[in-house]
């Protein structure tokens, strides 16, 4: 397993039932990232707090600094001098990921427009593009928005990874990779998607900007990352 999913392991483990899902996930969501697709993250309530959380540790350094390549620094300085280069000195690399429960003015269009159960579903048919990838988190699994999103999902072309409680409910029946948390209460549940999310994070930081990423170009994987190359 990757050191981040063993380190969770060690520190909770109660969690060692969802290690190999975890790991699947991780493999699954690195594919798409390495191919320039996208990680489409959607839930309610308290998921939808959880979808922001886990889209803000990708987007930008989460454990370890993401520096931009020397290439991406000095073509700032040649091009906007020094503002440029101090631009370029804060700028972090990121994997592309997006909370779809953040739009409110679309949410709630839609909702109002259409139908609350197609707030999900309708970005993830305008947004989304064979290849990228759904994360889809619902507590007891059977949220029909969340449902919704996945199907069309499906149908487009788009790998799902479901995290929800141990039952999974029919989100994970139908998902490329369930991760289904040991609990069955919504709080407790809550309480676990945390951790999880905060490993798989981790480990697709590893993955693609190293432990300790040095100021410089970072080999392998992360300079094949779309944006912030």
């Amino acid at each position: 397993m990757t050191r981040p999913v063993d380190d969770l392991i060690r520190r909770l483990p109660g969690l060692a039932p969802v290690g190999d899902a975890l790991e699947r996930a991780i493999d699954v969501a690195a594919a798409a990232l390495r191919r320039g697709g996208t990680l489409l993250v959607c839930g309610n309530g308290g998921s939808a707090s959880d979808s922001e959380h886990l889209v803000a540790d990708l987007m930008k350094g989460f454990m370890s600094p993401r520096p931009l390549p020397d290439s991406e620094r000095l073509r700032f300085a040649a091009e906007a001098g020094a503002h440029g280069a101090e631009i370029a000195e804060r700028l972090q690399r990121s994997l592309p990921a997006i909370s779809l429960g953040s739009e409110v003015a679309l949410t709630t269009a839609i909702a109002n427009d259409i139908r609350f159960d197609m707030v999900f579903a309708q970005q993830v048919n305008g947004l989304a593009r064979p290849g990228d990838v759904l994360i889809a988190i619902s507590t007891t699994g059977n949220s029909p928005s969340v449902v919704n999103a996945a199907l069309v999902a499906r149908l487009r072309s788009v790998q799902v990874i479901a995290l929800t409680g141990r039952d999974g409910g029919e989100l994970a029946r139908d998902a490329d990779v369930a991760i289904r948390v040991p609990a069955d209460v919504v709080f407790e549940i809550q309480e676990l998607h945390l951790p999880v999310y905060h490993a798989f994070a981790l480990a697709l930081e590893e993955a693609f900007f190293g432990l300790t990423a040095a100021v410089g170009d970072v080999a392998g994987a992360a300079a094949t990352a779309r944006p912030n190359p």
